[in-house]
């Protein structure tokens, strides 16, 4: 549920934009974790065969992962108002579920006074817009179907989906 009298964290009394001051919170283990999910199709989905598939880009997954994990590092450059952190750790697994869909997990860790969900979210996002690029040649009827939150803990409120 959302509070409306809550104000925007990134904008200040007079409306506008600015960088959240972290500087009195608590260092803690902030982890999160982030699912985006493509639906690429039956005639795509067939060419893994339980292994990923090799493009004249690379293999789709490998290529996915790496990605994911360079902008999940990136994201203070991508978002705006953001704060730079140095990830302890950026995990991404890639697998097929039982409706022939791609998902991806990325799961984001540091010990910080600020979140991760972002990196976590960034590195979903653009290992989903990796596996688009990658599959494409094959054909055009791809959706990213979702990106969301799954769970975040460490902070002042812990979220679970």
């Amino acid at each position: 549920m959302v509070d409306k009298n809550k104000p925007f964290s990134h904008l200040d009394a007079s409306g506008n934009p600015q960088m959240v001051d972290v500087g009195a919170k608590k260092i803690t283990l902030r982890v999160a974790k982030a699912r985006s999910i493509v639906v690429v199709g039956d005639e795509i989905i067939a060419q893994f065969k339980d292994k990923d598939i090799q493009t004249k880009k690379g293999p789709v997954f490998q290529t996915a992962i790496i990605a994911g994990t360079m902008a999940a590092k990136k994201t203070s450059e991508l978002i705006p108002l953001c704060h730079p952190l140095g990830l302890d750790n950026c995990k991404i697994k890639i697998a097929i579920n039982p409706q022939s869909e791609i998902v991806i997990d990325c799961v984001t860790s540091l010990t910080a006074k600020t979140g991760v969900e972002m990196e976590a979210l960034t590195g979903a996002s653009v290992a989903a817009l990796t596996v688009y690029d990658m599959c494409k040649a094959f054909s055009h009827d791809i959706v990213i179907k979702e990106t969301k939150l799954i769970e975040k803990t460490g902070g002042k409120s812990d979220f679970k989906r």
